[in-house]
């Protein structure tokens, strides 16, 4: 690592070790999912929040439980559901009595988000109002409250779940909630090993239990480490390169014109770039590269590209233009050298 001072060599070497710890942890409970776990510490480093969305029963709300309890950290979980009022989820302020005084008076009362990891289970089920509440929370950090602003905890960070099947009776989350989050985490089905596994472990005497492997101050100091990270201003342009391609327009590659409504926007390469900050210090390496930006597209792209009817009838999805977006714009960049 020629690219930073000894001391954050240190801090980073000992940050890749600690990732490799966490995921050997979560690897406790959790059968396989290794893509997932990894893009989770990688949202969870750039100080961003993530949404995994996946079919009902691959354990994405165990996943990040599983985390939380491998951070020494406060950890909420929020059931989401059609009833959940703001205040729900902020708090409230609520009628005190001082029993040896008999003095009344009204005192905030922290709801759930006041904690350092968040679990937002299927955001998609509550209405517009509550899911804008948490859009403040995941974008400045802050509550609102009987006109009061409160500052959250730090770290701060909002993991949601989201099941993709069931539309009735749900909320879509609008395009300007999506983009808060900085990955859009697709969670599959496991191999037939790994089912297997899976049954070994829940339907036998295995009760694994986790270990602490960082704290909060820990996560803090590890973040202001992936800002360090150098970045050469060649892969600054392949984000920009990249993000730019995927808006339709008389510059964009016809495939763009030809199946995508709306591109991403300038909010999706700062995620590119923090991403692959924190995928090359998890790594073990002392900078970014192009290679680091490619393998974090997908998720930090897939909630930002909306395709348009054409494409879903032909059986396209946002991973495959956005593939097919890599490959197109390393190819006609010819200024970039990563």
């Amino acid at each position: 690592m020629n690219d930073i001072p000894n001391s954050q060599q240190q801090a980073a070497a000992k940050y890749a070790q600690a990732y490799q710890d966490l995921r050997a942890q979560i690897a406790r409970v959790i059968v396989g999912q290794d893509e997932v776990v990894e893009q989770l510490c990688i949202a969870v480093a750039a100080q961003g929040h993530a949404i995994l969305v996946g079919v009902p029963g691959l354990a994405k709300t165990l996943l990040v439980s599983s985390f939380a309890q491998a951070v020494d950290l406060d950890f909420n979980r929020i059931q989401f559901t059609p009833d959940l009022m703001p205040a729900d989820i902020t708090g409230a302020e609520v009628l005190h009595s001082d029993v040896r005084t008999g003095e009344r008076s009204f005192r905030f009362m922290h709801g759930p988000l006041f904690s350092n990891i968040v679990l937002a289970d299927e955001i998609n089920r509550t209405p517009p109002k509550t899911q804008a509440a948490l859009l403040e929370a995941m974008q400045e950090r802050q509550v609102t409250a009987g006109g009061k602003t409160m500052i959250l905890p730090k770290p701060f960070f909002v993991l949601a779940t989201q099941n993709p099947i069931e539309q009735e009776g749900t909320y879509p989350l609008p395009e300007a909630a999506l983009d808060r989050f900085l990955f859009f985490i697709k969670v599959d089905y496991p191999s037939a090993d790994e089912e297997a596994d899976i049954l070994r472990r829940t339907t036998g005497e295995v009760n694994a239990e986790i270990e602490k492997v960082l704290s909060g101050d820990d996560l803090i100091e590890l973040q202001e480490l992936v800002r360090s990270i150098p970045v050469a201003d060649s892969v600054l342009d392949y984000a920009v390169a990249l993000t730019r391609n995927s808006r339709p327009g008389d510059e964009a590659p016809d495939f763009i014109n030809t199946n995508v409504t709306w591109g991403a926007g300038p909010r999706a390469a700062q995620s590119l770039v923090m991403a692959a900050k924190a995928k090359a210090l998890l790594n073990g390496k002392s900078h970014a590269s192009i290679a680091d930006i490619q393998a974090v597209a997908k998720p930090a792209l897939r909630h930002r590209v909306a395709l348009n009817f054409a494409a879903e009838s032909e059986g396209l999805n946002s991973d495959s233009i956005i593939q097919q977006l890599i490959e197109f714009t390393a190819e006609h960049a010819t200024r970039f050298d990563g």
